[in-house]
């Protein structure tokens, strides 16, 4: 994939590298062969004669290793002609090589979960896997064999080919994608930065393979590339696997080309109007602003969280609020090599006036920055925020090594370190200094053109040298080692505690000692019956959007300002029966945090201006799918199974059409909400569930005040859904202008996720289609490279015998001919002649390896403790599943399939511009 930032998706942490100079912690031990340079909090650099950068993060604690090749080369280095080359190349890296002649196959056999990512300034390659030394092995030798000798073939280009462009049309399809990539284009008049990553079309399609080649040959070297390795590994075996690995690749001879091309300071307001179908009108404000390394970067970060995060967001207040100009705003920036830019977002809410809301946003940002300076608790409240998400993501062995790349990108890997320095230390004057210095009107690039009498110039961009900067940075003391945990069923089990209190709330503690006393928590609801909830589904969706708006004592922004000080981070999600809640935290917030989750449920707030904020976003997303080919295949397919003929309008389980999910949106009244929590709302059918580092008795105790008395007005009866035969049918709906079309195919299955033959299903459907060796994926995207994406799943009953299973397709709209072929095929010789022995080898072990993995998460782990105490088992239903996983016959594997598999009952709808 290639990396496009979106500019109404929050910013993921990954992209919060940094800028610095430095004083380096005692040297790590050397190694032979290896130079051992700088030791930073807990990190360790070496380097091999042939220029390789190592970088290890050990972190015993987690039952997972990550490993991330990060290359130096990113779509900025291309030349005229090769826009998209960095990111082609991503792809053919894994067509393999003459050692490994198809890497994703050997991926899923090992169960890694694999992938690359190319961007503006690098292109990264990674993957994570359960902690097997074996597996670090295999991974690390095919990294040294990929860079120097992957085939990049003609044959190869050829049938990635329409996968690539099938990638650019699901960008076409997004129309906030789309406006991204016409504002850096209309913000850069010569860097590349203003040049899509994915590239022009015509460059991909008409690539020359030798130049091709040639550009791999130049930056696929160990002396351009970086190697990261965190999670749980032992040091010394890694760095002689390393040696062993890559130390035989010569360093190259060639000399890397320089790169100097620095826009010059804007010199005026600049426009740019993209005109398309569907969506949600929206406005985008981008500036330029300073390198990552650069000081007043750190700034830029803070000033996104001042601006943007609601409640207390300037633009948030302002343009949603209180004008109700804007269902949402949004803040993006990223810490680059070079002079970079920030961009700020709006969606215009239905009814409102796209120039007031333009007025109303240069108002905010060019004016009022200035008239009305950052007060110190704005910076507080940013700068708090900022923190916390940077510690969640230290603390955790995955995010850190992708964090690190991204660091790599800009100069140097300390610069993480440095920006979380800088953030730290900026004082309220110079947050100002920095927001009137490049939040004008002549550094502005907006979706039309504004001319001005008197024109005022940004600071002028500059390139900084991130040797110099690190000169004076001291990095902080590495977090002590915990003990490792070994995430098997049998562990689990033995840890876990299990309790019932006496209301009925039932809870699973899994303490354990984890990097940074991190926990994650589960709070599962479950809420009524199908006559109490006629009518409910809206008013649900709505109660649950609005519990993070405030609680009786605790206005919206004292509500946010405590979870910040509890470092929570909260997600929250619901259906007509059901409400989750799942947050992280820190040990010693464990108990307070919880109190505060129980205050929000038991006395939430409930403004009506709360209410209508939530509802225009929920309209405004609602209406973004209308056009949308996936949500629209995906409606089509609920309404064939769940909507009227199967249950009537208002029912629970009734699956509504767009129209109705507008319709019972704008009919929920504040007053609903208000006894929809009072009515449905209770501890009694709840389960929590908390894993990581905490205290167990404190945190039970914690429950039981904070839950323990609490009862639901409506008692709870799970909501029957029987399967319903149905003969398969096929559809087709048309969606003009959109450039990507996709399949989408449904068969009920008369089971559940107790059935006998769950696990038999489970591989069948591996095989066939659930991985990046399955039988779909190698006929679809590798041989004929008709999709980027294509799939199958299963979608399990927890109770009743109606599970479902789904395949699809996102393809061109002219290939729907060869991508309905490629599937009756595939379907049809797997029923004639069955699977093999070794397939079967191969999805087990995969299997496995996945289940490894996921037990190795533990916001996975924590979901799962909560969803056992719902069905009524333990952490040993794990332990059985992996036992009937590897005991499975090929016949018993086979019958599953031949029985269970029906090509002409499944509901099949297409869903594109078929002209």
């Amino acid at each position: 994939m290639h990396l496009i930032p979106a500019l109404r998706l929050t910013l993921t942490l990954s992209l919060l590298a940094p800028a610095l100079s430095l004083h380096a912690q005692a040297k790590p031990a050397s190694h032979a062969g290896l130079a051992a340079l700088h030791s930073v909090e807990g990190i360790s650099e070496y380097r091999l004669p042939n220029g390789l950068q190592v970088l290890l993060a050990p972190d015993p604690s987690k039952p997972s290793t990550t490993v991330n090749m990060t290359y130096r080369v990113g779509s900025k280095h291309e030349n005229y002609g090769e826009t998209g080359m960095a990111h082609l190349l991503e792809h053919l890296i894994f067509k393999g090589s003459p050692r490994h002649p198809n890497p994703w196959a050997e991926f899923s056999r090992r169960g890694l979960n694999a992938n690359g990512t190319t961007d503006l300034d690098r292109t990264n390659y990674f993957a994570s896997f359960a902690a097997e030394p074996e597996n670090l092995r295999w991974y690390l030798a095919w990294q040294a064999d990929a860079m120097v000798n992957s085939l990049i073939a003609r044959r190869d280009l050829d049938t990635e080919m329409t996968v690539v462009r099938n990638e650019m049309e699901i960008g076409e399809n997004k129309p906030d994608n789309i406006l991204f990539e016409r504002t850096l284009a209309a913000m850069y008049q010569w860097h590349h930065y203003g040049k899509s990553v994915i590239g022009a079309r015509v460059d991909v399609e008409n690539v020359d393979i030798p130049r091709l080649q040639a550009f791999y040959r130049r930056y696929y070297q160990p002396d351009n590339a970086t190697l990261i390795i965190s999670g749980r590994f032992e040091p010394r075996q890694t760095l002689a696997w390393v040696q062993q690995s890559f130390g035989a690749i010569p360093a190259p001879k060639r000399q890397l080309p320089k790169f100097y091309t620095v826009d010059p300071a804007q010199d005026g307001e600049r426009a740019v109007t993209v005109r398309r179908s569907g969506g949600v009108a929206s406005l985008n404000v981008g500036y330029h602003v300073p390198a990552g390394p650069a000081p007043d970067y750190a700034a830029i970060e803070l000033l996104k969280g001042v601006l943007s995060t609601p409640p207390a967001g300037r633009l948030h207040q302002r343009l949603v609020a209180e004008k109700k100009l804007a269902g949402n705003v949004s803040a993006f920036s990223m810490p680059l090599a070079e002079p970079g830019f920030l961009l700020l977002g709006a969606e215009l809410q239905a009814g409102a006036s796209a120039s007031d809301l333009q007025d109303e946003t240069l108002r905010v940002l060019e004016q009022e920055l200035s008239s009305q300076p950052i007060s110190t608790a704005e910076l507080e409240r940013a700068r708090t925020r900022w923190l916390n998400h940077w510690e969640q993501q230290f603390a955790d062995a995955e995010q850190v090594g992708l964090a690190l790349s991204e660091s790599v990108a800009q100069g140097d890997w300390r610069l993480f370190f440095q920006l979380r320095d800088r953030v730290k230390n900026l004082g309220l004057a110079d947050l100002q200094r920095v927001a009137e210095s490049y939040l004008r009107p002549a550094n502005r690039t907006l979706a039309r053109y504004i001319p001005t009498e008197q024109a005022q110039r940004a600071p002028a961009p500059a390139l900084v040298q991130a040797s110099q900067q690190l000169q004076d940075f001291k990095p902080g003391p590495a977090a002590p080692m915990v003990p490792p945990f070994e995430a098997t069923p049998a562990e689990i089990h033995r840890l876990s505690q299990t309790d019932r209190l006496p209301g009925g709330l039932r809870l699973t503690l899994l303490p354990k000692p984890t990097r940074g006393g991190a926990l994650q928590n589960m709070l599962s609801l479950q809420m009524g019956d199908a006559q109490s909830l006629q009518g409910q589904a809206a008013v649900a969706e709505l109660a649950a959007a609005l519990l993070d708006k405030g609680t009786q004592t605790l206005d919206r922004q004292a509500l946010r300002d405590r979870m910040d000080a509890l470092k929570i981070e909260l997600q929250i999600s619901a259906s007509a029966e059901r409400l989750n809640l799942a947050w992280s935290t820190r040990r010693p917030h464990a108990e307070a945090a919880l109190a505060l989750i129980a205050q929000m449920l038991r006395q939430p707030r409930f403004s009506a201006d709360s209410l209508e904020e939530v509802r225009a976003q929920a309209l405004g997303q609602l209406q973004a799918q209308r056009d949308d080919p996936e949500a629209l295949a995906g409606n089509a397919l609920n309404l064939v199974f769940d909507g009227g003929a199967a249950w009537p309008r208002g029912d629970a389980r009734h699956a509504r059409s767009f129209a109705e999910m507008e319709a019972d949106l704008r009919a929920v009244t504040l007053a609903q909400v208000q006894d929809f929590q009072r009515r449905f709302y209770g501890a009694a059918q709840a389960q929590f569930a908390a894993v990581g580092d905490f205290d167990a008795p404190s945190l039970r105790q914690a429950a039981a005040q904070a839950l323990g008395d609490w009862q639901a007005a409506q008692p709870y009866a799970p909501l029957s859904q029987p399967l319903r035969p149905l003969a398969g049918a096929e559809s087709q709906l048309l969606t003009p202008d959109k450039q990507n079309a996709v399949f989408n195919a449904r068969l009920a299955l008369p089971v559940n996720e107790a059935h006998a033959d769950y696990v038999a299903l489970s591989l069948v459907n591996q095989i066939l289609g659930g991985s990046s060796d399955s039988r779909l994926w190698k006929r679809v995207r590798e041989r004929e490279g008709l999709s980027y994406s294509v799939w199958s799943y299963l979608s399990w009953s927890e109770q009743d015998l109606n599970s479902s299973w789904h395949l699809g397709a996102l393809f061109a709209p002219q290939n729907k001919a060869k991508v309905e072929q490629a599937f009756k095929q595939e379907l049809e010789l797997a029923l004639s002649q069955g699977f093999s022995a070794r397939e079967l080898r191969e999805a087990q072990q995969a299997m496995l390896s996945e289940r490894r993995l996921a037990r190795a998460q533990d916001p996975l782990l924590a979901a799962t403790l909560a969803h056992n105490l719902f069905m009524g088992r333990d952490a040993l239903r794990s332990k059985a599943v992996d036992e009937a996983i590897a005991k499975l016959s090929l016949e018993q594997l086979n019958s599953a399939l031949r029985r269970y598999l029906k090509p002409d009952d499944f509901q099949r709808v297409w869903v594109g511009d078929f002209k």
